[in-house]
């Protein structure tokens, strides 16, 4: 025993007669192993362990083993035979031993090695301890910790998915559809929002169980909402008999459902409650404090997310109503036109959009068609939008080209107290010869839907968008022509329609070719079918959506009139005018004689402005009849009537009514009751049967 010292354990030289006091205190048993005659011995205390009596044991191992089964024996030795080969000086193992009653036990073993001076292991010295309550506690935090963390998981995974609800009903059904209250061990729930001192029950419980009478409910009523609300403690119901005593109004509507516990929590934010929530659980009774604590975790994330998704209700409502109020009340009535119109706010709280479109009855059979959109998704835009609208309205009916109309409310939104600027298209539409007039300031190319259904693109040339065009000085706007026959239909929209993420804006374009084409052929149907397709791709943006279908041809006695007027001393009057006759002379077959009619036209324009005062009124009309012929008529306020002279000695006075002369089929001057009207006309060709 002269090396006893050299190990962690040691025995008194009289053992195993006296048990060290200390190993006994913790119902630890000792053993001493001599490998070189194979003996083991083990006190009492380690007997017991092996529920063995003294007079049982004969120092040899193998009587031990019989008390441990074959598979935890044949891992035990292997542990020993191991740290022996591999020079170790310790080892420790927990392992199984089967008592007389046939039960198995947990023990724990520890010892250390002792080695000769050539380092061959003579003798094993160490404790066995009945480990069983030990490795039984163990489990048992372990299981907490996992619970534990299991519910944390369940808080935190519902927290995330939260973050992305954006409406009531989205944290409702994020609520019920998740899974994570069947983790929680919830049957379903029951949510109420404080109203005006009153709780409304936005999510019912499981079916059946809603009781009459209780969609609205006072926080002063004996109903468990009721109470955490007034009180603003957690109530957690333990088991039926709890909820019938303490809820008697409510418990016999709801006793055939299975409930057998519940957890109720106020939902409050920023110190302020707003709801409540209810948690019904079948085959459970008791809550631990770790799941009361989970739950009131639970309560206060979704509390956080319902206070956002009410305040983004609330918001979303005031810059909806601000934008409809922005946009025109009714579309007027169009004499040969069907018009369809559609606002779609986009799905973000206060990001609503300057997104806006009107519709503006014009003389003589004309209306103009807006779609636009200021940049910007906030309740500013939406303000900008408002009064950008109504200047356009404005400079429309005054009588304004497209272009100067598209120029002026650059002039305007550049001027504002704004960083703000706009796209849009303007269209002026004369319905009784199918003659349109386009600016396009930025905004996206407009469509025409044939017939058939077949659906192009116009790509139409176009200036700045309104406010830039001011601010860098380019203000020409280009003005497009073409002809709507009866049945065709004119689209203008909005980028909401066609931009998607991370998609091209060509692809959108030809998606909603393709939408337009397999779309109803019912205009108000086609609308909304458009409209519809946005929502389900979820969409971000707002849309503003106008479709103007010219019905048929009115076939005035006076056929197609496009009317102008130039004020004294207006360039951009008089370039609108020119253009006004070209875009006629294209529109209603009269190509041919273009030049002709053209120069004969401004001839007539210069006249008018240079020799009278008060400007002048240039109408362009198709005459039907024994043969087709196109009229053009320049009115002004002076009763003196011109006449035709020969051009002046410098060959450039008096040419104008000789040139008119020269060129036209007839002419003529007819007297007005405030003035004159000089006219001229030019045979055109029938159009093609279409």
């Amino acid at each position: 025993m002269a090396d006893r010292a050299a190990g962690a354990l040691s025995l008194p030289d009289d053992w195993p007669a006296h048990a060290d006091t200390s190993l006994t205190l913790n119902g630890m048993g000792c053993f001493d192993w001599d490998l070189t005659s194979g003996l083991m011995h083990m006190d009492a205390l380690g007997l017991d362990v092996f529920d063995l009596r003294p007079d049982e044991y004969d120092g040899h191992p193998t009587t031990l083993g019989a008390r441990v089964p074959p598979d935890e024996g044949v891992r035990l030795d292997t542990l020993v035979t191991q740290a022996l080969k591999r020079g170790l000086d310790r080892y420790g193992a927990y392992f199984r031993i089967r008592r007389r009653d046939g039960t198995l036990r947990w023990t724990h073993t520890q010892a250390c090695v002792r080695r000769d001076e050539s380092g061959r292991p003579v003798r094993i010295i160490g404790i066995v301890r009945d480990a069983t309550q030990e490795l039984a506690d163990a489990a048992a935090r372990m299981d907490a910790d996992d619970e534990r963390r299991r519910q944390t998981s369940v808080v935190e995974s519902t927290t995330a998915a939260l973050a992305h609800a954006r409406t009531v009903e989205d944290i409702i059904e994020l609520l019920k559809g998740s899974g994570d209250l069947k983790l929680l061990g919830a049957a379903s729930l029951v949510m109420g929002l404080l109203e005006s001192g009153r709780i409304h029950l936005v999510a019912e419980g499981p079916e059946g169980s809603f009781v009459p009478g209780t969609r609205y409910t006072r926080i002063d009523e004996q109903y468990p909402m009721s109470e955490v609300v007034r009180t603003l403690t957690p109530r957690f119901i333990e088991s039926a008999e709890d909820f019938a005593d303490s809820y008697p109004v409510l418990w016999p509507h709801i006793s055939g459902l299975g409930i057998s516990s519940a957890a109720y929590l106020p939902l409050i934010a920023q110190a302020r409650p707003i709801g409540a929530l209810g948690l019904l659980y079948r085959d459970k009774r008791g809550f631990t404090a770790d799941e009361r604590n989970v739950l009131v975790a639970l309560g206060s994330s979704i509390a956080q997310s319902l206070q956002r998704a009410v305040l983004y209700e609330q918001e979303h409502d005031l810059a909806e109503g601000l934008q409809q109020a922005m946009l025109p009340r009714r579309i007027p009535e169009v004499p040969g036109a069907q018009i369809a119109v559609r606002y779609r706010s986009a799905r973000f709280g206060r990001d609503i959009g300057g997104d806006w479109y009107d519709v503006i009855a014009l003389p003589s059979g004309r209306v103009g068609a807006v779609i636009g959109d200021v940049q910007g998704h906030d309740t500013h835009a939406a303000a900008v939008m408002g009064q950008l609208r109504i200047v356009l309205r404005a400079y429309a009916a005054e009588g304004h080209t497209p272009a100067t109309v598209m120029a002026r409310a650059s002039v305007f939104l550049d001027e504002l107290d704004t960083d703000r600027f706009a796209t849009c298209t303007y269209a002026e539409a004369d319905l009784t010869t199918g003659v349109v007039q386009i600016v396009r300031a930025g905004h996206v190319d407009p469509l025409v839907r044939n017939h058939d259904g077949s659906c192009r693109r116009l790509p139409l040339p176009g200036g700045l968008p309104l406010g830039l065009s001011a601010e860098f000085g380019r203000l020409e706007y280009p003005v497009s022509t073409l002809e709507l026959d009866p049945g065709q239909t004119l689209l203008l929209y909005t980028d909401g329609l066609v931009e998607q993420p991370g998609a091209d804006l060509d692809d959108g374009m030809q998606l909603l070719t393709s939408l337009v084409h397999d779309g109803p052929r019912d205009l108000q149907l086609l609308a909304d079918h458009l409209c519809e397709v946005v929502d389900e791709r979820g969409g971000d943006d707002d849309v503003a959506l106008l479709l103007l279908r010219r019905k048929g041809a009115l076939a005035p006695q006076a056929g197609g009139r496009l009317q102008q007027h130039v004020a004294q001393n207006d360039a951009e009057g008089l370039r609108s005018a020119r253009h006004m006759v070209r875009a006629a002379v294209r529109a209603w077959g009269a190509r041919e004689r273009a030049d002709e009619i053209e120069l004969a036209a401004d001839e007539m324009i210069t006249n008018a402005l240079m020799h009278t005062d008060g400007g002048a009124v240039v109408t362009v009309r198709v005459l039907t009849g024994a043969r087709r012929r196109l009229r053009v008529e320049v009115e002004d306020r002076s009763s003196a009537l011109p006449r035709r002279r020969d051009a002046g000695e410098d060959g450039v006075s008096g040419r104008g009514l000789l040139l008119v002369d020269r060129l036209s089929d007839a002419w003529g001057v007819e007297a007005r009751g405030s003035g004159k009207s000089v006219w001229c006309e030019f045979g055109v060709p029938e159009r093609d049967a279409r």
